[in-house]
């Protein structure tokens, strides 16, 4: 089989085509035909050892989101049948209840062989049938970017119709969420630097839409708009940069759902107002194979269409350009390779 790897150096330049002998399952295993995968800022990071050592070791396939068929499966596996459209989980060692260090190691793409190979070996107990409606483009951005914002806003967030959720961005995540909020009859008001994208983002249901580069208060306007109670949730990817801003715009006793860190990993934090407001801040990384069971019930019952990039599309050898689009910032929805 192919598979697109990280052979003797680190940066996604020295990602390299190569041939590798087809996986044979063992008892408990089943292998995926992949036919797409999704790119996440994670993989960027990775590919350079952003991570350290819980980058993994070199040689080393990456990513972590992707979608394909059950094409073989070895002795006691039973839970899927050949040919069934199936996910990986992102973490094949969080399986249910809360992450704690016996799932550390577990992550594809890094430190484990990820998704970018056209077949993938692995336990079938990591693994989530897709839902019933999606091709495999649109199952592919599930397992990380959709994992992490149901985690966020439903398994630990506990959102519910008639909240106001505040979204920052429309990344992978940031769109997601929006989809989600909307599905269960959240209010959402979004923020963006980019009008064109502020538009699209009101296409798929947004309510209120603020531009943070012309309104750096941003938090200011979210309280107006909720006549001064504050939202009921944030969901936070620019990190201490804008940290700060999330905390005054949410409401007492609401949640911040920190996510991302693309405005800064360390700086000053308001905790006065977090202890005298009752203010929860939640870390969210992905989330366990029940709860991706779960979104994938819920998607059953509401359906949700996963935002893909339009702008650019990659082939599974162009993964090094997909790393490198990614940043530019040009993309609207995921940056998807098809198999």
């Amino acid at each position: 089989m192919k598979a697109m790897r990280l052979e003797n150096e680190w940066g996604p330049e020295h990602i390299e085509e190569v041939e590798l002998p087809d996986p044979e399952p063992r008892i408990g295993e089943i292998v995926i035909s992949m036919k797409a995968t999704a790119i996440n800022p994670r993989d960027l990071i990775l590919s350079r050892k952003g991570y350290g050592r819980h980058s993994g070791n070199l040689p080393l396939i990456p990513l972590a989101d992707g979608a394909g068929h059950v094409c073989d499966q070895g002795a006691g596996a039973t839970k899927f049948q050949i040919g069934d459209l199936v996910c990986p989980i992102y973490n094949r060692y969080w399986l249910t209840g809360t992450s704690d260090s016996a799932h550390s190691g577990g992550s594809h793409g890094g430190p484990l062989d990820g998704t970018q190979c056209e077949k993938m070996l692995i336990p079938e107990v990591a693994v989530v049938r897709a839902p019933s409606y999606m091709n495999a483009a649109e199952a592919s951005t599930l397992p990380v970017a959709a994992m992490t914002a149901w985690n966020a806003l439903i398994e630990q967030g506990q959102a519910k119709a008639g909240d106001v959720i505040l979204i920052q961005g429309t990344g992978g995540v940031a769109l997601f969420s929006l989809q989600i909020a909307k599905m269960i009859g959240a209010e959402v008001i979004l923020i963006s630097s980019a009008e064109d994208k502020l538009s699209q983002a009101q296409e798929l249901g947004a309510d209120h839409l603020i531009n943070y580069r012309e309104n750096p208060n941003w938090h200011r306007i979210a309280r107006d708009i909720t006549s001064g109670k504050g939202v009921d949730q944030v969901i936070e990817i620019g990190g201490t940069g804008t940290l700060n801003r999330s905390i005054k715009a949410v409401r007492p006793s609401g949640t911040v759902s920190l996510i991302g860190v693309l405005a800064g990993v360390s700086g000053e934090v308001n905790l006065g107002r977090v202890v005298t407001q009752n203010i929860r801040l939640q870390g969210v990384t992905v989330g366990s194979r029940k709860m991706f069971e779960n979104m994938v019930k819920g998607f059953e019952k509401n359906p949700i269409i996963p935002v893909i990039d339009k702008a650019a599309k990659f082939d599974f050898q162009d993964l090094g350009k997909a790393l490198a689009y990614l940043p530019n910032g040009d993309h609207f929805g995921k940056v998807i390779c098809e198999l």
